[in-house]
């Protein structure tokens, strides 16, 4: 038996020559770059391999930003990560034609983030991408960064103390535990300053998501009074790119740990932030309209799973889905008891179409501001103090209720809403607007009606009559285009779109919700939520009741949402509802995916799609209103298949792309708005 070549055993194998193409070689070390480029397609959603020039070694890090060739043009990209081989052959792979920057925007963390944001809503990891890092400013990337600023004093937490749980989650949050809950805020609560606390007490930093700029400002000042201005950044499109890119450098860089912006804020780049914060979750604001359209809410739960870190849930209201967090045990709530909240909030009245103060007022039936508001509102003026009136001047899509208790009329078959198909002069019965049923015998499960009706459109000019009806009182109007961020002390009469509500230092005498209609007469799966939030974003503003602080609603009291407002008791309406929805198979009880697109291209996307065995399909209908004939189609999962439905219509998405088909489809996964 021949002898073993023993030094063979040792031998130390050869590296590999460095790959040569042309007048260039790669790099002698991690010479494969694997990239990650802005191709949106689909069947593109993947990293490609480049070799990195010997001259760009150094500067090509994982994470930043590069230019390649792909299909033959020049497109930017972000290195996510560099290996020393290829899966293909290395001498076929192009090389980095430019390194943008070696600053290092995309990291690990980041991008994990991302893939899953991605994978959530079935979308592309590029379209996360965009939506997540800002646009380069080079002078501002130049600049010399600044020190990091000082570790900020211990805050004052008497004001979390009136909340039961409210002292335990913050000293979880201080000790660098993992803690989540649902706050619903006291009315007239300084939420900024709380928010502020809360952030000021993770050692690991905050990410602070609010709706828009004022609320912005709002709590940035407040973190400032407490952390000091260098040690918060805020994000906001309204910056301006140079502003908000040099602020989302300090975050990467390390220099600040607390930042609040608006919704891109939930990508902020604070590398293991110890508590993510989401204010109003309910805003309509919080969802993107870029593909692939995620939540705020959602994109903040899946940053908490898988960082560590704590996650709040914070408004005065409650939405279904926070309502499930609670419900599920992932999220505690943090309530204060009810004797702190009959202190805080103001006196509620309702008053409806068969409340017995209409009927001691005959007048009021047809008045849009019956005599009671009137009362409420002149005694506030003379008491020196301002009165807000709330009006959704906006129009809505009409919709379909029952003639006798206004119910939103529901389709037997899968409870979508009911509506009047647009015809010709054509009378038709009413169909439902999700899986095209006609509903000829329409029976109210309520009430057990026939009837039907259609529910309010819009509003009327309300500044003009208040301000014939209040001479000598100046009228404010604060919407659309001009927004008032605040109000004096001084009567005043101040007439406010929902969400476009000043704030008064020392509080409104009285709040007027007018036209109550508008907003539970939506066609939308959320109406009563919405308007039960909205009521309760104006009524907060309201001084309490001892101090004479008064609320009068425009709407039935027997109805859920309006004896939450009476009561004070969101958490009690949330619970309704998500127990309504888990009946009806809606969101969040089920994922639920929409489908918009021309009929064919709609047709062949469902032919394509391979869905989850619980998976039920709704439609496709015709939508109104569309320049060209476009459909919508409805699909619905248990909760346990969402992510295998996300997968599905990537999966399909892929296919048409791929095939390049050139009809546009719109796929939204757990939408906002369902009609």
């Amino acid at each position: 038996m021949p002898e073993p070549d023993t030094d063979a055993l040792f031998e130390v194998p050869v590296k590999p020559p460095p790959v040569a193409k042309g007048n260039q070689t790669a790099a002698a070390t991690l010479p494969v770059a694997r990239v990650w480029v802005d191709a949106p397609l689909a069947h593109l959603d993947r990293t490609f391999d480049y070799l990195v020039p010997a001259k760009l070694d150094a500067e090509a890090v994982p994470g930043c930003r590069v230019r390649v060739r792909f299909n033959r043009q020049l497109t930017d990209g972000f290195i996510a990560t560099r290996v020393a081989e290829s899966d293909f052959d290395a001498r076929r792979l192009l090389f980095l034609e430019k390194v943008v920057s070696p600053e290092p925007v995309l990291t690990p963390e980041l991008a994990d983030l991302c893939r899953a944001v991605a994978d959530r809503y079935g979308g592309t990891m590029v379209d996360v991408l965009r939506l997540a890092i800002p646009p380069r400013h080079a002078r501002v990337e130049a600049e010399e960064p600044g020190p990091p600023a000082e570790a900020p004093a211990e805050p004052d937490l008497a004001g979390w103390s009136r909340y039961p749980r409210g002292t335990a989650f913050v000293d979880a949050l201080r000790a660098g535990r993992q803690a989540h809950a649902v706050w619903q805020a006291l009315p007239g609560e300084d939420w900024p300053a709380r928010l502020a606390e809360v952030a000021v007490s993770s050692p690991r930093g905050a990410v602070i998501v609010v709706p828009d700029h004022r609320d912005v400002a709002r709590v940035h000042a407040a973190c400032a009074a407490i952390a000091g201005a260098d040690a918060v950044v805020t994000l906001s499109a309204d910056l301006g790119p140079a502003k908000r890119y040099r602020g989302w450098l300090r975050l990467r860089r390390g220099q600040a740990k607390i930042v609040v912006g608006t919704r891109a804020t939930a990508y902020a780049p604070i590398p293991n932030a110890g508590v993510l914060v989401v204010w109003d979750d309910g805003d309509d604001q919080h969802a993107d309209q870029r593909s692939p359209y995620p939540h705020v809410r959602d994109v903040l739960i899946q940053r908490a799973t898988r960082t560590g870190a704590a996650l709040l849930v914070g408004g005065f209201a409650r939405t279904a889905e926070a309502q499930l967090l609670v419900e599920s045990g992932w999220a505690p709530a943090i309530v204060a008891d009810r004797a702190e909240v009959r202190a805080a909030a103001p006196r509620v009245t309702a008053i409806g179409e068969h409340d017995s103060q209409l009927a001691r007022d005959p007048a009021a039936r047809t008045a849009r501001v019956p005599t009671v508001a009137f009362e409420a509102a002149r005694s506030a003026l003379a008491a020196g103090h301002p009165v807000l009136v709330q009006v959704p001047r906006r129009g809505y899509v009409p919709a379909l209720t029952c003639q006798e208790c206004r119910a939103p009329a529901r389709c037997r078959r899968c409870a979508g809403p009911l509506g009047v198909p647009s015809s010709a002069g054509e009378a038709r019965p009413p169909a439902c607007r999700w899986c095209a049923a006609t509903e000829a015998n329409f029976k109210c499960q309520h009430c057990g009606s026939r009837r039907l009706r259609a529910a309010v459109v819009g509003a009327k000019r309300t500044a003009e009559e208040l301000g014939r009806a209040f001479p000598g009182f100046p009228v404010r109007t604060s919407g659309a285009s001009e927004v008032l961020a605040t109000v004096d002390g001084k009567p005043a009469i101040v007439v406010a779109t929902p969400g476009a509500e000043p704030v008064a230092p020392t509080g409104y005498g009285a709040a007027l919700l007018l036209d109550a209609w508008s907003l539970l007469g939506r066609a939308d799966l959320r109406a009563t939520e919405e308007a039960l939030r909205r009521w309760m974003t104006a009524a907060t503003l309201v001084r309490p009741a001892p101090t004479g602080g008064r609320v009068i609603v425009l709407a039935d009291s027997t109805l859920p949402p309006v004896q939450a407002l009476v009561r004070w008791d969101p958490a009690w309406h949330a619970a309704l509802e998500l127990a309504a929805r888990t009946d009806l198979n809606f969101p969040p009880a089920v994922r639920m995916a929409s489908i918009d697109g021309p009929p064919s291209a709609l047709a062949r996307l469902l032919d394509d799609l391979t869905l989850p065995d619980t998976a039920e399909v709704l439609g496709p209908v015709p939508l109104p209103n569309t320049p060209d004939p476009r459909e919508r189609a409805l699909i619905r999962v248990d909760r346990t298949q969402g992510r295998a439905l996300a997968t599905a219509l990537a999966t399909a998405q892929a296919i048409r792309t791929a095939r390049k088909d050139p009809a546009p489809l719109r796929i939204q996964l757990d939408p906002l708005d369902l009609i």
